[in-house]
């Protein structure tokens, strides 16, 4: 593919110096470099009807890509374009609008039952993590055993979304745990450890967390699509129900703007008098 290596080099070192994630890095490249081998062609000298076929193929794919594929393939063009200064070229891309969907959020029931469902006490750390302090699925995976403050009761999630820094509570259920885990697994350098092909230990992947969440959800028998953020969106939805205000719910999530926070409002069950259908009370006091 014409140029690409060279490309991707300073597509690199742009998003390592901007503080961004590698999952950004990982994203862009893997969405471009399909694109690049698709069309045979440098990405740089595209015109409008090579980038506009190319993306209404993705859109016509009928099992994959995603839409998160489609977005990232957009979002990647447009940070080349910029390194490039082609930010002003004839290439005009799509706009992307957020989709407005409420998150999945499980009962504290069915989060009972997703956590005591793994056999591994290994899993069952790992979703009661997730869920017992809100992290997202890479904050789980970069986790170091000194990170962990025991006596505090704190967890340091280091350098989250946006490379923002936060502690958050650890309950005493989940400390008997990191201990009783500590001394069965003796974990080597990050709490939850993985291993390259070279066989030496590195952090557990995104993908192993994905397989923990899935396997626990097919042995469990909840009917909904459970995944590592839905056990971040319940923890939120919970402690907005269990009297967090927002502004910490804010600080505990890592977020930088307290508006995506409070789209939580709008799934959390609030002391005010919960939501009815009219059919409830239709019949309550029939008329003779």
């Amino acid at each position: 593919m014409p140029n690409f290596s060279s490309q991707y080099k300073k597509l690199r070192r742009s998003v390592e110096i901007s503080g961004k994630s590698q999952s950004t890095l990982t994203n862009y490249g893997r969405c471009l470099a399909h694109m690049g081998l698709y069309l045979k062609h440098d990405l740089l000298d595209l015109d409008d009807e090579a980038i506009l076929d190319y993306l209404h193929h993705l859109k016509q794919k009928h099992k994959t890509p995603s839409d998160s594929y489609f977005k990232h393939t957009v979002y990647g063009l447009r940070y080349l374009y910029r390194l490039y200064q082609k930010a002003n070229s004839r290439v005009i891309l799509p706009s992307i609008e957020r989709p407005k969907k409420l998150p999945v959020v499980l009962s504290t029931r069915e989060v009972r039952i997703l956590l005591k469902t793994p056999k591994l006490l290994r899993h069952r750390l790992v979703l009661s993590l997730l869920y017992g302090c809100g992290l997202r699925n890479f904050e789980l995976c970069q986790l170091k055993i000194t990170d962990l403050d025991l006596d505090r009761k704190v967890l340091h999630v280091r350098q989250g979304k946006g490379g923002k820094d936060r502690y958050v509570p650890l309950c005493d259920l989940l400390i008997r745990g990191i201990r009783t885990y500590l001394y069965a697994e003796k974990p080597v350098e990050w709490l939850f450890n993985g291993k390259s092909h070279t066989g030496e230990y590195t952090a557990l992947t995104a993908r192993g967390v994905q397989w923990a969440t899935r396997e626990a959800r097919r042995l469990s028998g909840i009917k909904k699509q459970v995944t590592a953020h839905c056990l971040r969106h319940s923890y939120a939805t919970h402690l907005l129900e269990m009297g967090t205000n927002i502004v910490t719910l804010k600080e505990l999530l890592g977020h930088e703007n307290i508006l995506t926070t409070m789209e939580y409002l709008h799934v959390a069950q609030l002391s005010r008098k919960k939501p009815f259908s009219p059919l409830e009370k239709l019949y309550e006091n029939p008329r003779p």
